[in-house]
């Protein structure tokens, strides 16, 4: 990532695109904590996070998910998205302490994830393990997981990757609906019917860099992007399709 000036626009879904190899999930994990930048500065909402570790970034607001899914194999989908509620510091000695009172707060993350499985619309399948549901769904069970903190930021790495038209389908109005519900976004996205049927704002970066930001109609017939991402047959295309 070099000399990168972005801005994620409130109340916006925002789009980071580019060629493989652009620096696209490089920034996501700066801006996440899961690396930290050599120069420069991420700030959110007036508060500087650069020196932040990544549980901390965290706990700002910021929550994501990732291009290879991490989810916990051996664990049912309600387990799964429990795991995104939020810890504390005292670890395992207070749940020693006072087992009732850990039970109590278990039970609870358990509601809030399965009201997040309903929100995402796969409240049926809890209690299935993770690993036996299809790719689609797993790639929704890391955004229910990352929703369970409640983001102001929700960054997304590829999640239309692998996905067929339906399920795609599904996922621009399960985007829209986070949107619409108060939550930032910022995605990363090769599948450009999601980004331009979802996006309100785009950055394109390429070596590192960025080379264009704007509106999605700004950005398809930007000569700089098509010759570097979009190739010489878009536009005509999309002029096509209207």
């Amino acid at each position: 990532v070099n000399n990168l000036d972005l801005i994620v626009k409130d109340n916006c879904i925002n789009a980071l695109i580019g060629p493989n190899g652009s620096g696209k999930t490089t920034t996501l994990n700066l801006i996440s904590g899961a690396l930290q930048p050599t120069s420069g500065r991420i700030v959110l909402k007036g508060q500087d996070i650069t020196p932040l570790k990544e549980f901390q970034v965290a706990r700002t607001g910021i929550r994501r998910t990732f291009q290879n899914l991490k989810l916990f194999w051996r664990s049912t989908v309600l387990e799964n998205v429990m795991m995104g509620g939020e810890g504390d510091d005292q670890g395992i000695m207070r749940y020693l302490a006072n087992p009732f009172a850990a039970r109590r707060e278990e039970a609870l993350l358990a509601e809030k994830a399965y009201s997040k499985l309903e929100y995402i619309g796969l409240a049926h399948l809890a209690d299935k393990s993770v690993r036996d549901l299809p790719y689609g769904q797993q790639k929704l069970i890391e955004i229910a997981r990352a929703l369970m903190g409640e983001p102001k930021l929700l960054l997304l790495d590829e999640p239309a990757t692998g996905l067929n038209p339906n399920e795609r389908q599904e996922l621009v109005k399960l985007l829209l609906k986070i949107q619409s519900d108060g939550v930032i976004i910022l995605i990363i996205e090769h599948n450009m019917d999601v980004i331009m049927h979802t996006c309100d704002w785009i950055t394109v970066i390429n070596f590192g860099s960025k080379i264009a930001e704007g509106s999605p109609d700004e950005i398809q017939n930007n000569p700089h992007v098509i010759e570097a991402y979009l190739g010489a047959n878009y536009k005509k295309i999309n002029l096509e399709d209207k």
